[in-house]
């Protein structure tokens, strides 16, 4: 019988039984703008890959922060950032839709806010620097390949129901150094056909190592229970791809990250 192994079993039970998944509120700032994050991770590890979980166009919420703590309970430290600003939260799509607008039109401002999170959680001592990822959706989505196309040292990039519209991509998809994952609803409306060659062209021809894959009857936010599921609107919860969006990124983490 193997003792050294038997105690080693118990010793990670034990620590796996203790742990607690923490949620942080971190202070930080792009320039003259204060902004406020949440870092989440398992109590029980240290010096575990980082990401950073960008939010929709409704900026940061319950939701975005139950996906940080998935995050955290693979045993990855998930940053939560802030890219509206301190308390800055649209009340209803119509303000939402003004606010993302704003970013999406000023994408040097978008690309500012998004490095700032990832600033903020490499300072962080649990997180090893060299194992960091940034996943995003909807809005988030689109900042976060944002991130990819600024060159942003990033092992890892899923964008969820991302935009997929990129003004300087032509010139800014050779600094890519990530290995992207895009996560898309295959009858989404807000993505043209168009803008999908233009964007997986552009990769191709730059040879980026990316996968992607869209899920059969999903539109946009089919990852957000508070979407509903009338279809119709174009943005719609789907349960199934969900799940199956859930279990491509655990596994491309587990390929890149671990």
């Amino acid at each position: 019988m193997n003792f050294t192994k038997i105690f080693a079993g118990l010793l990670l039970f034990s620590q796996l039984s203790n742990a607690a998944i923490k949620t942080e509120a971190v202070q930080y700032r792009e320039g003259s703008t204060e902004l406020e994050g949440f870092i989440v991770y398992d109590d029980a590890l240290r010096g575990g890959p980082g990401v950073v979980v960008v939010h929709d166009w409704m900026g940061i919420s319950d939701d975005t922060k139950i996906k940080a703590s998935e995050l955290a309970a693979l045993g990855y430290v998930a940053f939560v950032a802030d890219i509206f600003g301190k308390g800055v939260r649209p009340a209803d799509s119509k303000a939402a839709g003004e606010l993302a607008g704003k970013y999406k039109a000023d994408r040097p401002l978008l690309r500012k806010r998004a490095l700032a999170a990832l600033e903020a959680l490499k300072k962080n001592p649990r997180v090893n620097k060299n194992k960091i990822a940034a996943q995003g959706y909807c809005f988030g989505g689109t900042t976060v390949l944002e991130m990819a196309l600024s060159g942003a040292p990033l092992v890892a990039v899923t964008s969820l129901h991302g935009g997929l519209e990129f003004p300087d991509l032509q010139k800014d998809v050779k600094k890519i150094k990530a290995k992207l994952l895009v996560l898309h609803g295959a009858i989404d409306p807000f993505v043209s056909p168009a803008e999908l060659t233009t964007f997986t062209k552009a990769l191709d021809e730059a040879k980026t190592d990316y996968q992607f894959i869209a899920y059969s009857g999903a539109v946009h936010s089919f990852t957000n229970p508070k979407a509903g599921n009338d279809i119709k609107k174009g943005a719609a919860y789907n349960p199934v791809a969900e799940k199956r969006s859930f279990e491509a990124l655990k596994s491309f983490y587990a390929e890149v990250l671990n």
